[in-house]
């Protein structure tokens, strides 16, 4: 009979400061409708070797968002808040805060938008079964790397410059990703570093290895999550649009007595009205405040908000007002203004001809443009309740 041995207990601590410099509070940015922070969150939490998932910051909103995910907070002291501190000054004052000890500490970074749980449990079980003291994720890498030297001059690293072998003769190296370090608790506390003892590789596909460093480096992995496929249902409990661009073509007629007339798609009708139907909350969330907004939200029988100027506080207020989860709420967008909305739902979405930025900040881009069946195709994703 084969006897299966329990795991030692591993905490995974993710540090997540409110000052961080190239992108502003960039913890909170989102990919694919989901914060870094949440993202690492939701990692952390899938790995079956994980006991506990624990966020240290310095800042309300990551601390709300930390606790929103699932995770448990604890609050860093100015002492170890700026940007001199290092990585290790929180994970050690984080675990002399917990009331019991953990003999592994898993430490997960929030700049990795992809990690894969599965490598987490990886890395956890070769600590766990005393292969090494420290595992961490790393991608295999052939290149030349180069290095300038006092008079700016390229010098070779780890190769001979005169020497040029094949991508398969080459030797292996590796570039640190740094997603996970996963460690045996009493050796971080020791050494108060997370590389000590016996170091392995966790290696991981490169689509698991980008990191996120820039605003340039967010609209990448932006555009990768977006590139990752489209779902077949959307699991929402409501749905808010846009009025201009997104039932309409953004296109306006005016006749020679200045009355305005816009074309809307009827499909769009016949969607909004099964979900009228079914009880699910609809409302139509509009800058511009326009009579023609107001006789089509009437025909649909749907709320309407109109000449809005923030649409993340008012969509806010909304939502609490009908005790609703900001992550099952869907946002259909098409331009930069919806971009505030965008950032307090966990459905971001776009529709086709959306603006760039749009469509990179969007958890699903419709195939449909606005005016063109964008609302009926995504009513259509949307399950009768």
């Amino acid at each position: 009979m084969t006897v299966q041995t329990e795991l030692p207990r591993t905490v995974a601590i993710i540090p997540a400061r409110g000052g961080s410099k190239g992108i502003p509070l960039k913890n909170l940015q989102k990919v694919a409708g989901k914060t870094l922070l949440a993202r690492a969150v939701e990692a952390a939490s899938e790995a079956t070797g994980v006991d506990l998932v624990v966020v240290s910051t310095d800042h309300d909103g990551i601390a709300d968002e930390a606790e929103r995910a699932g995770a448990t907070v604890v609050r860093r002291p100015d002492e170890i808040s700026g940007d001199l501190a290092s990585s290790e000054d929180a994970l050690l004052y984080t675990l002399e805060q917990l009331p019991e000890q953990y003999a592994i500490t898993a430490f997960l970074q929030c700049t990795s938008p992809f990690i894969d749980p599965q490598s987490i449990d990886n890395a956890i079980e070769r600590v766990a079964a005393d292969a090494a003291d420290v595992v961490f994720s790393a991608v295999e890498d052939h290149s030349f790397l180069w290095t300038l030297d006092d008079e700016g001059h390229a010098q070779a690293v780890g190769h001979d410059a005169a020497f040029r072998p094949r991508r398969q003769d080459r030797k292996i190296h590796y570039n640190e990703t740094g997603a996970f370090y996963i460690m045996r608790t009493s050796g971080l506390q020791e050494h108060r570093h997370r590389f000590f003892g016996r170091i392995e590789i966790e290696e991981v596909p490169l689509e698991q290895a980008r990191e996120i460093d820039t605003m340039a480096d967010l609209t990448l992995v932006r555009a990768v999550a977006a590139a990752g496929g489209q779902p077949t249902v959307l699991d929402v409990d409501a749905l808010v649009t846009d009025f201009d661009g997104v039932h309409t073509d953004d296109a306006g007629y005016v006749n020679e007595h200045g009355d305005e007339m816009v074309r809307v798609h009827r499909g769009d009708g016949m969607g909004v009205s099964r979900l009228v139907r079914s009880g699910l909350p609809f409302l139509i969330l509009s800058k511009e405040r326009n009579p023609v907004v107001t006789r089509r939200a009437e025909k649909l029988r749907v709320e309407v908000a109109q000449g809005i100027d923030n649409k993340a506080d008012v969509l806010l207020e909304w939502m609490r007002e009908k005790d609703l989860d900001p992550s099952r709420v869907a946002y259909v967008g098409n331009d930069i203004n919806d971009l505030e909305a965008f950032s307090v739902v966990g459905w971001p979405i776009a529709v086709a001809d959306a603006h760039p930025e749009v469509l990179l900040a969007a958890r699903l881009v419709l195939s449909q443009r606005g005016g063109h069946g964008a609302v009926r195709e995504v009513c259509d994703l949307i399950p009768d309740n």
